[in-house]
C-alpha cells in the first residue's frame, strides 16, 4: 500500500464531481435544540470520476488505471480542476533558525480563516518570494545556498543557507497543486453499450491524508 505519483487522465478529471468533506456529529436535544460535535478538524475530499468517462481511449485508461492501482490499495494524484490553484500565501517568516515550511492554503470567510495543508505540489511553475524578491526554485532536492526547495511529495519547502540566516523575511508561494487520492472501490461496474463504447456509471475516489 504506498503512494503512486501519478495522476489520473486530464480529460476524465475534469468530468468529476465532489469536493471538501467534513464529518460532524449532531446531536439533537428533547427542546429542540442540537449539539454538533466536530468529528474531523480537517477536510476529507471525495469525488465521482464516472462522468468523466466520454471516449473509447478514456474507457481504456481508466481500466489500465484502476489494474496498475490495485483497486483501492494505492493512492494517487489527482487534480481538482475547482480548486488547484495557490495563489501569493504567505506560509512562514524566516527567525535565523527554521529552514523548513509547510505548504497550505487559507480559505478565509469572514472573521475566520481554514487553512488547508497541501501535500502534493505539483514539479513545475512555483514562485516564491522572500523578502519580496523572486528565489530560484528547485524540486526534490537540497537547495544550494541561495535557492529554495519544494518536495512534491510532502508540500515541504527548505530554504538555502543564506535565506534560512535571516530573520523577519515574508515568505510567499504561488503555484498548482494535486490531491492524494485512491479508489473508494475494489470493483468497475462495467456496461457494454456498443462495439467501441461502455459506461462506468459511479467511480468513487477519497482523499487519504498525509500521503
Amino acid at each position: 500500500m504506498a503512494f503512486h505519483d501519478v495522476q489520473l487522465p486530464v480529460e476524465i478529471e475534469k468530468g468529476a464531481s465532489g469536493g471538501p468533506m467534513f464529518k460532524t456529529t449532531i446531536l439533537a436535544l428533547a427542546n429542540g435544540h442540537e449539539r454538533r460535535n466536530i468529528d474531523w478538524e480537517k477536510t476529507r475530499a471525495s469525488y465521482d470520476v464516472g462522468y468523466g468517462i466520454q471516449e473509447k481511449e478514456d474507457f481504456d485508461d481508466i481500466i489500465a488505471f484502476f489494474y496498475a492501482r490495485q483497486g483501492r490499495a494505492h493512492s494517487f494524484r489527482f487534480k481538482d480542476w475547482t480548486d488547484f490553484e495557490l495563489a501569493s500565501q504567505q506560509i512562514g517568516t524566516t527567525d535565523t533558525s527554521t529552514a523548513t515550511f509547510q505548504i497550505y492554503k487559507d480559505y478565509t470567510s469572514g472573521a475566520t480563516t481554514f487553512a488547508r495543508t497541501l501535500y502534493k505540489p505539483i514539479a513545475s511553475g512555483w514562485t516564491v518570494l522572500v523578502n519580496a524578491v523572486s528565489q530560484t526554485v528547485v524540486y526534490d532536492t537540497a537547495p544550494a545556498i541561495g535557492e529554495v526547495s519544494i518536495a512534491t511529495l510532502t508540500g515541504i519547502l527548505t530554504l538555502g543557507a543564506t535565506h534560512a540566516a535571516t530573520t523577519g523575511h515574508a515568505i510567499v508561494v504561488t503555484g498548482e497543486f494535486d490531491i492524494p487520492v485512491r479508489f473508494n472501490t475494489d470493483s468497475l461496474q462495467l456496461t457494454a453499450e456498443t462495439w467501441n463504447a461502455a459506461a462506468i456509471p459511479a467511480i468513487p475516489l477519497v482523499e487519504v491524508r498525509g500521503e
